[in-house]
């Protein structure tokens, strides 16, 4: 108990607490702290309802001392009504108004604005017990010594009993003085004394009655009053002592659990220490390292002065040089000195071959100077703009030099995220993250049951560029998928997680054959042979202006080039939502085979879809399931039939009213099982069932799209290679 006197200091005025009020945030300060702060937010005549205080004869001094005259204070009944009158009311506003004044409490704790209501401080429970740990701990550690009597005049004497309702400590003399025998008060038990006086019980602020009762919806205690208020209706209220069973049954646990496990916070006070020291380790080597850096790039800059001061030098002398030599010879070209003076004195030679031998380079020489004169210019420049530096880039560098952040949470791309075959995931950097040398794929099931201790994550380290291959996940199941990007700063934050559903059986690759019930004046195959798409043609049209007559139209029916003979199979297809009338399923390649090898009259009565054959064998009664399971789409919808048997033909005529349409999704999914002799359709994103037939699985059965009018189908490319093209599965060989 000696520890936790952090736990017993108000955070306004770091002192143990003196009449603790809870805020609606669930920490304490004390009343007058908040008080105090209230004023300070300009809050009047909000402090708390002033009954509540502590009303003793030592809060009035003049009657500190019994030896000193007492005044005649008003009676008690007097007082709370002139209290109430003007309680809740501040200048400028009249009671009831429609627009109350709401007051903020600046908690000094979470830091955060609570409202406290119009009632202020007065609409708040005293913590009692705080107030009581408090004491208990004031009294195992012996703060404060003797407790004095309140109302002595100095020096006070030691308290020898206290009244719970006077609020005061008193000596034998001064209780004998303010408990006169013959008056109310001489009824007043005594206590012993202490310096919180507390009510005997926890009092509703706004009906002054216990409380009883809690509400769960506003987290508070109510009274009986507070229940039939309008405020409370229709919240959970149970009673006080449900809710007081309840809390502390949880803080018995939570208890429970933290001394049951010391050693483990043990454990993480050492870890938690050696992080701290790792810290301060750590936070001297990145100290260390930037101050390297920083005297780097100033050796690196001082050297770079160097190298340019010298070229500077350099420059500057050659030009020094030149220009004195050009110095030098003009002053030769001054009277009496230099080439002058020394042609002047050739000019005195009167022997003419040797004249002519000295004045022919003599005249080059005076040539040349003439010409000088007549063209001067000086033989270098004395600007040194060419030497100017342009630092506006590296300065811009220097301001932005700052420490390299780790990349920022990658943003998984859900539309080109998806689940087939294997698992593709993809993702993309925010636009002012920066830039991530690799990143690490972590992913998990999420339906197998919990080990014991830490979530594990499969991980795949060092993944290059923002997309990732996981393959042979598991069928059936829900893959959780993050991801997050590491640079030379470590790690960042991972990305949100994904939620992935793997289809439920192994993928069955195939591709489209036209060969069987298809006409290529209807019926445009793709190169790829995974999109197929049917136009109407002349055929319906013309029966479009017989309808009163009748007509013939073709089911244009296109078959996969595998079939299924055993096992769990599923694939994915997307329709287009303008399609006329689409029908996605499979059935038995034989009856496929026959019952397309000539166009089928579909209007016609004798033809019945669902048997597969003539309708006369309709008298027969012995039930077996359709050798076809279909599910019929049109004009964005698909059609569910009330029974497995509704959509079981391939062009049969479901009334309205025997079932129901539903939405086209982006992809459908078909699922069928061999053994069982079922074929399950799937909404293939969310794999939501849509609905399940039985199917005749006597032999091999295939995939089978068919058209009656416009529409279009595409074949869900795998995620991993293109396999190669198959013609059987589990040994039985397709008919070519």
């Amino acid at each position: 108990m000696k520890n936790m006197e952090k736990e017993l200091l108000c955070p306004v005025c770091q002192e143990m607490y003196k009449q603790p009020l809870v805020l609606p945030c669930t920490h304490n300060v004390c009343q007058a702290c908040a008080r105090e702060v209230l004023g300070q937010q300009g809050y009047i005549g909000h402090g708390g309802d002033p009954s509540s205080e502590p009303t003793s004869p030592a809060s009035t001094p003049s009657t500190r001392s019994p030896r000193l005259s007492r005044r005649t204070l008003p009676k008690p009944d007097r007082l709370d009504r002139l209290l109430k009158s003007g309680f809740g009311t501040y200048p400028g506003r009249k009671r009831g108004a429609l627009h109350p004044q709401v007051i903020m409490f600046p908690c000094p704790a979470c830091q955060g604005d609570v409202e406290l209501g119009e009632r202020g401080l007065a609409g708040l429970f005293r913590n009692l017990t705080l107030e009581r740990v408090v004491e208990r701990y004031r009294q195992s550690v012996s703060v404060g010594g003797a407790i004095l009597c309140q109302l002595c005049k100095p020096p006070p004497l030691e308290a020898t009993k206290g009244c719970t309702e006077c609020r005061a400590t008193f000596c034998n003399e001064c209780f004998k003085l303010f408990h006169p025998w013959g008056t109310q008060k001489a009824q007043h038990e005594p206590t012993l004394p202490t310096l919180s006086f507390r009510p005997k019980g926890l009092m509703c602020p706004d009906h002054k009655e216990e409380v009883t009762h809690y509400c769960k919806t506003c987290q508070r205690l109510v009274c009986q009053l507070c229940r039939v208020r309008r405020t409370h209706s229709g919240h959970k209220i149970t009673p006080v002592l449900s809710a007081y069973q309840a809390l502390k049954d949880k803080l018995t646990k939570s208890l429970t659990y933290i001394l049951g496990n010391q050693d483990t916070v043990q454990t993480q006070i050492c870890e938690l220490e050696e992080a701290v020291r790792h810290t301060e380790v750590s936070g001297q080597q990145a100290k260390e390292e930037v101050s390297q850096l920083v005297r780097g790039l100033g050796a690196v800059l001082e050297e770079k002065r160097a190298s340019l001061l010298q070229a500077i030098e350099e420059c500057q002398q050659e030009r020094l040089a030149r220009l004195s030599a050009q110095i030098q010879e003009h002053r030769s070209l001054l009277d009496g000195s230099g080439l002058v003076g020394y042609a002047q004195e050739v000019l005195k030679e009167t022997d003419q071959p040797c004249f002519v031998q000295a004045a022919k380079q003599l005249h080059n020489r005076i040539a040349r100077a003439t010409e000088a004169l007549q063209t001067f210019r000086p033989a270098a420049s004395s600007s040194f703009r060419h030497c100017q530096l342009d630092v506006g880039r590296e300065m811009k560098l220097l301001t932005e030099l700052n420490f390299l952040r780790v990349p920022e949470a990658p943003v998984i791309d859900t539309q080109r995220t998806f689940a087939y075959d294997q698992i593709f995931l993809c993702w993309r950097l925010p636009p002012h993250s920066p830039p991530a040398w690799h990143y690490t794929v972590e992913f998990r099931r999420t339906d197998v049951p919990a080990q014991p201790g830490p979530t594990r994550w499969q991980r795949r380290e060092e993944v290059r560029g923002t997309s990732a291959l996981l393959e042979n996940p598991d069928t059936g199941s829900v893959y959780v998928l993050r991801v997050r990007g590491c640079n030379k700063a470590g790690y960042g934050e991972y990305s949100e997680d994904v939620h992935l559903h793997t289809p439920p059986a192994p993928v069955l690759h195939f591709f489209l054959d036209g060969r069987w019930g298809a006409s290529r004046e209807r019926l445009a195959i793709s190169k790829d042979q995974r999109a197929v798409r049917s136009v109407p043609g002349l055929p319906l049209l013309l029966a479009a202006d017989r309808l009163l007559t009748g007509c013939h139209l073709s089911v244009d029916v296109v078959l996969g080039d595998v079939a299924v003979t055993q096992g769990r199979s599923y694939w994915a297809c997307a329709v287009d939502p303008a399609s006329y009338l689409v029908k996605v399923g499979v059935g038995l390649e034989s009856k496929l085979q026959e019952s397309f090898q000539g166009a089928p009259d579909v209007i016609s009565p004798r033809y019945d879809p669902d048997s597969g054959h003539d309708s006369g064998a309709e008298d027969a009664t012995v039930e077996a399931s359709p050798p076809f399971a279909f599910l019929t789409i049109g004009m964005g919808k698909i059609l569910l039939g009330s029974g497995a048997s509704s959509n079981a033909g391939l062009t049969g005529r479901d009334g309205p009213a025997a079932g129901c349409t539903v939405p086209l999704p982006p992809r459908l999914g078909i699922c069928l099982d061999y053994e069982r002799g079922r074929v399950s359709f799937l909404d293939a994103v969310s794999f939501r069932g849509l609905l399940e037939c039985p199917l005749d699985c006597s032999g091999p059965v295939c995939p089978a799209f068919c058209f009656i009018g416009g529409g279009a189908v595409q074949l869900q490319e795998p995620v991993g290679t293109k396999p190669e093209r198959k013609v059987t599965i589990g040994g039985f060989a397709k008919l070519d």
